[in-house]
C-alpha cells in the first residue's frame, strides 16, 4: 500500500515527463541552441518561477496537510469549506500577479537573463505576455492537485500535464512542420500552445475534484482557524519556494553571461536531469506527504508511523536514484543525443549538455532525499525551518557556481560551454548540504533513523559493473542511429542493474 501511491505518481509524472522530452525534442529539432532558443527559455523561466512560487510546492506544503487532516478526523464539510476558501484567495491573488508581470515583462527578463541580447530579451518579453495568463490556469491546477492527493487521487494530477506538453507540441508540429514558419514565430506559436495546454490541464482535473468533494463550496467561510494556519503555513513554504527559485535564477544569469546557447543547453539538460528527480524523489515524497499528515495518535505514535515512513521512502530512493546518477554520468551523451539530435541540434551540442548532465549527478541522490524528509517537516506543519536550509543552500550554489563556471574554463583553456556542468555540479554540493541539516533536523523531532547498512554501497557497485556492462556494448555497436544506440546501450546497462540487485538481493529489486 505504501508504494502504490508512488507508484502512480510515478506513472503519471513518467507519462508527463516523457511529453515533456517529446517536447523538447520537438523543440530543438525546429530551434536549436541559439539566440530564439535562449529566448524561449528564458521567457519559461518567469512563469515557471511563479508558478513553483505560489503553485504546487507551496500549496502542497500548507494545504495538503490540513485538509489531509480534516479528511482523516471525519470532517469533511470543514475540509470543503476550507479548500473553497483557499480556492478563491488564490484566484484573486494569481490575477493580480499576471496583470503585473504583463506590465512589468521586460524588466523581468533583464533580472533573469541580463547576459541575453537585446533584440532576445525583447522577443523574450513579448513571449512572457503571452504565455503568463497560462500560468493562472496552472496555479489553479496545482489547487486541484492538492485535493486531489488528499484524497489519495494521484496518477490524474501528476498526467495532467500531458495535455500542456502535446498543445506545445501541436503548435510546433503545425507551424513548423506544415507552414514552415521562421524561427522567431515558432516561438510565438508555442507561447500560444502553452496558455491553450495549461487551460486543458485545469479542466481535465475539475471533474473529479467535484466528484471527491461534495462540501466543497467556493468563496464560503470556512472553519476560521484552519484557514488561518493553511495562510500561516503559506508565507513560509512561498519563501522556501522563493529561496528556491533563486537557485534556478542564479544558474539562468550564469549560464546567459557563458555565451550564446548556454541557457538552451542548461534546459535541454534539465529536462532530462528532472525525470529521475520527478519519478523517483518527488513521487515518493508527493505520496507520503498527505499520508504522514494524516497520522493520528499519541506524540509517539505519530513519529513512528513517520519514521516508518521515511525509511520505507529513503530506500526505495536510494534503489533508483544511484542507477540514474550513474547513468548520466557514463551516458549522459548517449541521452541526449537520442532525444534531441537532428536538425538545427548537432552531436556537439549534445556534448555540451551531457556535460550539464554529469553535473547533475553531483547532487542529485542528495535533492531527492531532501524532498522526502521536506515533506516530513511539512506534515508536521513546520514550513520555516526547510526555508531557512533552502537559503543556506541557494547562497552556497550560487558563490560556487559563479566561481566555478565564471573562471575556471578561461583560466584552463576550456570551453565555455563545459561551465554550464560545473554550474550544476555546484547546486548538487550545496543541495548536499541541505540535505544533510533537514535530516539532522528531522531526527532531532522523531528520534534517529536506522543506518541502511550496506544497501548504498551495494547499489553504487551494481551500478557501476552495469555502466561497465553498458559502455561494453557502446564500444562494439557498429554506428546506428542515436535512438537505436541509446535503446540498446541503456537498455544493456538498465537489464544489467536490476540483474545484479537480484542477484545481491537487494530488496528494491523485487519490488521494481
Amino acid at each position: 500500500m505504501r508504494a502504490g501511491g508512488a507508484r502512480l505518481v510515478a506513472a503519471g509524472i513518467l507519462l508527463s515527463r516523457l511529453f515533456g522530452l517529446v517536447r523538447q525534442r520537438v523543440t530543438a529539432q525546429y530551434l536549436g541552441a541559439g539566440p530564439v532558443a535562449d529566448a524561449l527559455a528564458a521567457a519559461f523561466r518567469i512563469p515557471n518561477l511563479l508558478q513553483n512560487l505560489f503553485g504546487e510546492g507551496s500549496l502542497s506544503a500548507s494545504f495538503i496537510p490540513v485538509y489531509a487532516k480534516l479528511l482523516a478526523e471525519g470532517r469533511r464539510e470543514d475540509a470543503g469549506r476550507v479548500a473553497g476558501t483557499i480556492l478563491a484567495l488564490l484566484a484573486l491573488f494569481v490575477s493580480v500577479l499576471v496583470l503585473l508581470g504583463i506590465l512589468f515583462a521586460p524588466q523581468l527578463v533583464w533580472l533573469l537573463a541580463p547576459g541575453l541580447g537585446q533584440e532576445t530579451q525583447a522577443l523574450a518579453a513579448g513571449l512572457i505576455r503571452i504565455i503568463l495568463p497560462g500560468l493562472g490556469l496552472l496555479v489553479l491546477s496545482a489547487w486541484c492537485l492538492g485535493v486531489l492527493n488528499a484524497h489519495r487521487r494521484f496518477f490524474l494530477s501528476y498526467a495532467s500535464p500531458v495535455l500542456w506538453n502535446a498543445a506545445i507540441i501541436a503548435a510546433l508540429v503545425w507551424r513548423g512542420g506544415w507552414q514552415g514558419a521562421e524561427s522567431a514565430e515558432l516561438a510565438v506559436a508555442v507561447a500560444f500552445g502553452s496558455v491553450v495546454g495549461s487551460a486543458l490541464q485545469l479542466a481535465v482535473q475539475v471533474p473529479s475534484v467535484v466528484r471527491l468533494d461534495r462540501a466543497l463550496r467556493v468563496g464560503a467561510g470556512a472553519a476560521r482557524d484552519e484557514v488561518r494556519t493553511v495562510l500561516r503555513n503559506f508565507g513560509p513554504a512561498v519563501a522556501t519556494r522563493g529561496v528556491v527559485q533563486l537557485s534556478a535564477y542564479a544558474d539562468t544569469l550564469i549560464a546567459s553571461l557563458l555565451g550564446a546557447g548556454a541557457l538552451a543547453t542548461l534546459t535541454y539538460a534539465q529536462a532530462i536531469s528532472m525525470l529521475p528527480v520527478s519519478l523517483f524523489g518527488m513521487s515518493i515524497a508527493a505520496s507520503e506527504l498527505p499520508a504522514m499528515s494524516g497520522a493520528t495518535g499519541s506524540r509517539e505514535e505519530i513519529a513512528a508511523a513517520l519514521r516508518a515512513r521515511l525509511e520505507s521512502g529513503r530506500a526505495r530512493i536510494a534503489f533508483f536514484v544511484i542507477p540514474s546518477v550513474v547513468g548520466l554520468i557514463a551516458f549522459g551523451r548517449v541521452m541526449a543525443s537520442a532525444l534531441y539530435e537532428g536538425g538545427a541540434f548537432t552531436r556537439d551540442d549534445a556534448a555540451w549538455v551531457w556535460a550539464a548532465l554529469a553535473g547533475s549527478g553531483v547532487g542529485m541522490l542528495a535533492g531527492t532525499m531532501g524532498r522526502l524528509f521536506s515533506s516530513a517537516s511539512f506534515a508536521l506543519r513546520d514550513t520555516a525551518t526547510p526555508m531557512r536550509f533552502a537559503a543556506l543552500r541557494v547562497g552556497l550554489a550560487a558563490i560556487l557556481g559563479l566561481t566555478l563556471a565564471m573562471t575556471l574554463p578561461e583560466r584552463f583553456g576550456w570551453a565555455p560551454q563545459l561551465g554550464v556542468g560545473l554550474l550544476t555540479a555546484a547546486s548538487g554540493i550545496a543541495a548536499w548540504l541541505e540535505y544533510r541539516l533537514l535530516r539532522v533536523h528531522i531526527e532531532r523531532q522523531l528520534g534517529a533513523l536506522p543506518p541502511m547498512g550496506r544497501v548504498p554501497v551495494t547499489l553504487w557497485a551494481c551500478a557501476a559493473l552495469a555502466a561497465a556492462v553498458g559502455l561494453g556494448v557502446a564500444a562494439v555497436l557498429p554506428t546506428w542511429h542515436p535512438v537505436l544506440e541509446a535503446v540498446a546501450i541503456l537498455g544493456a546497462y538498465g537489464g544489467s542493474y536490476l540483474a545484479m540487485t537480484r542477484v545481491a538481493g537487494v530488496d528494491g529489486a523485487r519490488r521494481a
